[in-house]
């Protein structure tokens, strides 16, 4: 410690000779912390994996580090003794100003360099997006409950159209900071996610920095992108095949029909649980003109009667498959699931036309298909 202290000092003196220093300081302060808390600092870099760097200590709601410059990439982000959240930042080799708020780290900021403005800007701008969903899921669930059923299809369609602007404004950031390694963990998110196609996250990755570009997480979102195509719209979906709930083996091209929806989900799920009344009401309404459905469960092994009365409970009364293998179930890995509820749409020759859709969607794109007829 005393010959870091001692190399800090030196660097501190030469800047009055040179102009310049090799260290950038992160100082700040803690609202509300008393004395002696501690301030984790984590730095995430080539393997995805956050790693402590450093503690520091609140001394009079205040605390500050040193640290040397470099031009490695990399994301940190603060966490605090005893407290939930955390506080993003990047290391810019600039000194940087932390605000945290006892009361609320996910309200808390740092400022300094390029990166943190644009990343702030983006956090904020979420956070309003999230805050408005809340608000309309507040009204969903008092449409429910009073049976107003235009209510509620409109208050879905409102989150639809938020999360669609969540989605650009994501995508927007990404094309905009080409030389941010946070641009690339965030692709990384919206691919698990599905809310990205792999053709979108290919321009992407293709348009990043040389120095981005070179980082070893990239090299696994090239890979996730190398599996997403295979599931993507216009592909031809893979066959798969499991246990019934009877024990019988069921495959893929022995449940297709005109239009086949292929629904991941478990009866742990509740966003599951709250869509399938949809699901049901659109299967009803649509299988005597050729819809037909095939539900993956995902539930865990020894729980299988949980599986099969979820299936009565919400009357899914179509072909139903599951390993009992929860999220290393192989089926959602071949499809790149790692999300539920997930759903894809097939036509008759097998080809994805369509991918998770849900509540007034889902009816619209089969009413679109086999309205007429």
């Amino acid at each position: 410690m005393r010959r870091i202290l001692a190399t800090l000092l030196t660097a501190t003196l030469l800047i009055s000779c040179s102009g310049d220093s090799d260290t950038y300081k992160l100082s700040g302060t803690a609202q509300n912390f008393e004395d002696g808390t501690e301030i984790y600092v984590y730095r995430i870099k080539d393997s995805n994996q956050p790693k402590v760097i450093d503690t520091i200590t609140v001394t009079n709601g205040k605390f500050e580090a040193t640290y040397p410059k470099s031009d490695s990439l990399s994301v940190n982000y603060l966490t605090v003794e005893n407290v939930r959240g955390n506080v993003v930042y990047f290391p810019e080799n600039v000194d940087l100003k932390a605000t945290l708020y006892k009361d609320s780290l996910n309200a808390s900021f740092v400022n300094g360099g390029k990166q943190n403005e644009v990343f702030r800007t983006l956090a904020d701008k979420l956070k309003a997006i999230n805050k408005q969903k809340q608000e309309n899921i507040e009204q969903y669930r008092a449409a429910q409950r009073s049976g107003e059923n235009v209510s509620v299809q409109e208050i879905q369609q409102k989150n639809m159209k938020l999360t669609n602007e969540e989605d650009a404004y994501k995508v927007e950031f990404m094309q905009n900071n080409k030389n941010s390694l946070f641009s690339v963990m965030l692709l990384s998110e919206m691919l698990s996610r599905k809310q990205i196609s792999a053709e979108e996250a290919n321009e992407i990755v293709s348009n990043l920095s040389p120095k981005v570009a070179a980082s070893p997480i990239v090299k696994q979102v090239e890979s996730m992108i190398k599996s997403a195509k295979k599931t993507d719209i216009g592909s031809t979906a893979p066959n798969f095949s499991a246990e019934t709930p009877e024990g019988e083996t069921l495959s893929l091209k022995d449940a297709m029909g005109k239009y086949t929806i292929i629904d991941f989900w478990a009866s742990w799920c509740k966003p599951c649980r709250i869509e399938n009344p949809n699901v049901v009401k659109v299967y009803n309404k649509y299988h005597d003109k050729g819809l037909n459905i095939i539900s993956v469960s995902l539930d865990r092994k020894g729980q299988k009667d949980k599986w099969i009365k979820a299936i009565a409970d919400d009357n899914m009364d179509w072909y139903h498959v599951s390993n009992l293998l929860f999220w290393q179930d192989p089926i959602a890995r071949q499809y790149n699931v790692r999300a539920i509820p997930a759903t894809f749409l097939l036509d008759e020759n097998g080809k994805i036309i369509d991918k998770d859709l849900r509540g007034p969607a889902l009816g619209a794109k089969m009413e679109s298909l086999l309205g007429d007829e």
